[in-house]
């Protein structure tokens, strides 16, 4: 039976949404009878990271925000691979998994400078880690898929973090037909693939609603509308002290109603919340808005 992966929102409807068949499936999950070893996998527990990613423009501006990528990039322990859940991949009725061997650098815009445009970013995939990742995650059906690659919410911060592109990258997409909680319990499924040397990383913005910010204003540390600073600090509350079940029940935090307006690009941060182990504690790595309203809260955990 074939996956539906069309999104029917016209703010979404631009992005690309094939993820192939049940047959295809079929043929992923056979494969995971065969003994798959990492090559060069670590033995060093990986931290989990989110990302605000912010505007795409961020790819190619030095910044305060792009200036901490880099310098965090240096901090971080070495991967021997990433697994990026990115808000701008979106499917239904399955979750998928690239499985590319050279995944695509993907411009999933319009309207902006052609330097954006001409920017490339050639990591190697992960297939074998892609499959064992198939494998992981118990929520619902996985189809490993060739048809995607890496996106801006992906590329655009990667860029800064691993400048070189030298570290592995796969993409697990956000089956849009779920509920927050199923995307927190994906998350925690994903947490086996920290042993195994693979970054984690959730790429979105906890506080996002393109059609209210505040264009040309200036980044800086406070929101430039009082919903989207009460909805950002509701979440840096619930992280201190580890409230899970709050973050995942997100739209009853205050301000969450426009904070929120649509929740691709909060999901990422429950795959990441999912990851982390609950007695590890989220520390800020980069907190402040861009565009007024656009949380751009860096985290890590472990």
């Amino acid at each position: 039976m074939p996956i539906t992966t069309t999104l029917a929102s016209s703010e979404l409807g631009r992005r690309g949404f094939l993820m192939g068949t049940a047959l295809g499936a079929t043929a992923v999950l056979a494969s995971l009878a065969c003994s798959v070893q990492a090559a060069g996998a670590a033995t060093r527990r990986m931290p989990v990271v989110f990302i605000g990613h912010g505007s795409p423009m961020n790819a190619i501006t030095d910044n305060a925000f792009t200036r901490r990528l880099s310098a965090w990039g240096r901090e971080l322990p070495r991967p021997s691979a990433i697994l990026s859940v990115s808000a701008h991949w979106l499917s239904r009725g399955a979750t998928g998994v690239g499985m590319q061997e050279r995944p695509k650098t993907i411009h999933d815009f319009g309207g902006f400078p052609q330097a954006l445009f001409d920017v490339e970013y050639p990591a190697p995939g992960h297939p074998a880690l892609a499959r064992e990742t198939v494998g992981a995650v118990k929520q619902a059906p996985v189809i490993g898929t060739d048809q995607w690659g890496l996106d801006h919410g992906t590329w655009t911060v990667l860029k800064h973090l691993y400048p070189k592109a030298d570290v592995p990258v796969f993409q697990l997409s956000i089956d849009y037909d779920k509920p927050a909680a199923f995307h927190y319990a994906v998350g925690r499924d994903l947490a086996a693939l920290r042993d195994k040397g693979v970054l984690v990383m959730g790429s979105g913005n906890v506080v996002h609603n393109l059609r209210a910010t505040d264009r040309g204003t200036p980044d800086g540390p406070s929101a430039s509308r009082p919903w989207a600073q009460s909805f950002d600090d509701a979440v840096k509350s619930a992280l201190a002290g580890r409230d899970d079940r709050a973050l995942v029940d997100y739209a009853k935090l205050e301000g969450a109603s426009t904070a929120v307006a649509t929740p691709d690009h909060y999901y990422p941060f429950l795959y990441a919340l999912g990851a982390a182990g609950t007695g590890e504690r989220a520390k800020t790595v980069y907190g402040g808005f861009q565009s007024g309203t656009l949380s751009m809260r860096c985290l890590q955990f472990g």
